[in-house]
């Protein structure tokens, strides 16, 4: 992807549901400041306000995250999480990803593009490159922006993995890029156990999330 230099847009007004936003206003240190104040997005150049994060969601979400990081630790294996990061799909496509895994290269390849698009000043800045897992919590009444909007885009982006945690639902539906689409790599509900193929040997005892 093309890298984009800074650029400061002046004069306009941060009105969630107006037109016409893309990733450049948001080097104007005062919009900046109010879109981190807040939960927002830029979907298809329209400016978007984030349902809030229940602790029903985040609950079982740090269960799972602390289930990964348990084997990661003792397989010896290296990576790191991420949480509430903004990634940029496009310039009119601003994603706010619930957790990102990033292995050392991803955040190698991260920060070297992070350098050259000019914000030195932050080592890497906002997600520009596909990390290799991103997990989204699926939120109540916004159901689709996860499972079908989010899930598109991050397809054409081209992230490997794309985990899906409702603990509404009491799921979890882990996707694999396979041929440019998603296919279902394991999924299940309640009291299934979960292997991944991200992770070898990895087993996740839903049951344990919910609580």
């Amino acid at each position: 992807m093309s890298v984009m230099t800074e650029t400061i847009v002046e004069g306009k007004v941060f009105e969630p549901g107006t037109t016409g936003w893309t990733i450049e206003d948001l080097n104007d240190p005062e919009i900046e400041r109010k879109w981190f104040a807040g939960r927002y997005e830029i979907v298809e150049g329209v400016l978007t306000i984030m349902p809030p994060a229940y602790f029903d969601g985040s609950l079982p979400m740090g269960r799972l995250i602390r289930n990964i990081e348990r084997y990661l630790d003792r397989a010896g294996l290296p990576g790191d999480f991420a949480y509430e990061v903004d990634f940029v799909l496009t310039r009119r496509r601003v994603a706010r990803v619930d957790v990102a895994f990033l292995t050392p290269e991803d955040r190698q390849r991260q920060e070297k593009v992070n350098a050259e698009r000019g914000r030195r000043k932050l080592k890497y800045g906002r997600l520009l490159l596909a990390p290799t897992l991103i997990i989204e919590s699926v939120s109540l009444g916004h159901e689709a922006h996860d499972e079908e909007t989010k899930l598109q885009w991050y397809e054409q982006f081209g992230v490997p993995n794309y985990w899906l945690l409702n603990a509404y639902a009491k799921s979890l539906r882990c996707l694999v890029l396979d041929g440019g689409k998603y296919r279902v790599d394991h999924e299940g509900r309640d009291d299934a156990r979960l292997r991944p193929s991200l992770f070898p040997d990895l087993v996740i005892p839903l049951e344990a999330l919910w609580g």
